[in-house]
């Protein structure tokens, strides 16, 4: 009986892995192909996928690049991919106990793959889980960036085909599931709005960067004690 259960488990773990995939490399093609049409070298794209291999941070990367402020891009996507420390902490035991396993691990470790890692209550199958998603998507994303990238060099005029709306198109696909968190969503709006009145006085990039400032909405002062009759 246990072998069956197991035998389930292991097809429901391919059937996600083959969904996500799917959507991956969609999202992949999507940056491989914004990447060609703002200008930047065909190596870019696949390097970025295949060294940083960071989903949304990609996509901003590459608006500032495009945009002409590398700085920008360096510092936004160290500050974006803050969270995967937290992240690594809680799927440490899954990835491994070797040197090769932990550092392999941890560049394919994403939000998806620590979802679907902590989800897994069983935690002898974890490992099993971490790898296969992470690899899955990890594969997917280049596959999709390489087909981003072909459909990218043979378009003409980017603005004429409605590239240039792709890549804040993507962005905001990206977010939309965290969205539904009341906190989250009040981050976003803050630093949307924020971003978007400094648009007018700060070179390409600044905006985007000062949107950070909405996290300030989460600081929640310590309220004072009534004083007591």
């Amino acid at each position: 009986m246990r072998t069956v259960q197991r035998t389930e488990a292991d097809r429901a773990l391919l059937r996600d892995a083959a969904t996500i995939a799917a959507a991956m490399i969609a999202v992949g093609a999507s940056f491989g192909a914004i990447a060609i049409a703002y200008g930047l070298p065909t190596w870019v794209p696949f390097l970025m996928s295949t060294v940083v291999f960071a989903g949304g941070s990609q996509f901003l990367a590459v608006g500032l690049l495009a945009a002409g402020n590398p700085l920008a891009a360096l510092v936004a996507g160290l500050l974006l991919n803050a969270r995967h420390l937290p992240f690594g902490l809680a799927v440490s035991e899954a990835v491994g106990p070797r040197l090769r396993d932990r550092l392999i691990g941890s560049h394919v470790l994403t939000d998806e793959v620590a979802a679907f890692t902590l989800a897994e209550p069983d935690p002898d199958r974890r490992h099993r889980v971490y790898w296969i998603i992470g690899l899955t998507l990890f594969t997917s994303w280049n596959i999709g960036t390489a087909l981003g990238v072909l459909l990218g060099g043979a378009t003409g005029d980017p603005d004429a085909l409605g590239l240039d709306a792709a890549f804040p198109a993507a962005l905001l696909a990206l977010i939309m599931p965290s969205l539904t968190d009341r906190a989250t969503r009040t981050v976003a709006l803050t630093g949307a709005a924020i971003a978007v009145l400094l648009t007018p006085v700060l070179p390409a990039g600044l905006p985007v960067m000062c949107a950070l400032l909405g996290l300030l909405t989460l600081v929640r002062l310590p309220r004072r004690k009534e004083r007591s009759c």
